[in-house]
C-alpha cells in the first residue's frame, strides 16, 4: 500500500524581530515619565500664589507635612535632627538652596521655626507654592 500523506514535523517558533522595537519604546516611555515626576513624592497641600518662578539650580528638598513630619530629600528626620541633617546636606553642595515644601494648613509658627534654622545655617530658602489656575 502506498502512503499518500506526508509526515509533517511541527516545530515551535517564536518570532522576536519586533521585540527590540517594543523594548525600546517601553524604555523610552519610562525615561520620559520618570523625568516628569515630582522629585518629592510626599503629599503636601502647598499654599497658592498668582505668580511663580521656576529655578534650575541645585536644591535640597525640605518637606513638612500636615502631621508635622519633616523630610529632607525624602528622608524622614525629627525636628531636633533637622538642623544637623540640613548642615550635612549643605556641606555636600554649598551652593544649593533649600526648597521648602510646607503644608498650608500648618500654623505660621512652624514655618518660622524652620526658617530660623535656615537663617542660623545661612542657607538660601525658597517656599514652594501651587500656582492658582
Amino acid at each position: 500500500m502506498i502512503e499518500l500523506r506526508k509526515k509533517k514535523d511541527f516545530t515551535a517558533e517564536v518570532f522576536t524581530s519586533s521585540m527590540n522595537d517594543i523594548m525600546f519604546f517601553l524604555m523610552l516611555f519610562f525615561i520620559i515619565i520618570s523625568t516628569l515626576l515630582n522629585p518629592s513624592m510626599i503629599k503636601v497641600s502647598l499654599p497658592s500664589s498668582r505668580y511663580s518662578q521656576t529655578l534650575q539650580k541645585k536644591e535640597i528638598n525640605l518637606t513638612v507635612t500636615r502631621e508635622k513630619n519633616y523630610f529632607v530629600n525624602n528622608t524622614q528626620v525629627s525636628f531636633d535632627g533637622l538642623e544637623t541633617q540640613l548642615k550635612t546636606e549643605l556641606k555636600r553642595s554649598p551652593d544649593a538652596f533649600i526648597m521648602l515644601r510646607f503644608d498650608r494648613d500648618l500654623p505660621i509658627q512652624d514655618l518660622v521655626d524652620v526658617l530660623t534654622i535656615g537663617n542660623k545655617l545661612n542657607a538660601k530658602m525658597i517656599i514652594a507654592t501651587a500656582k492658582i489656575k
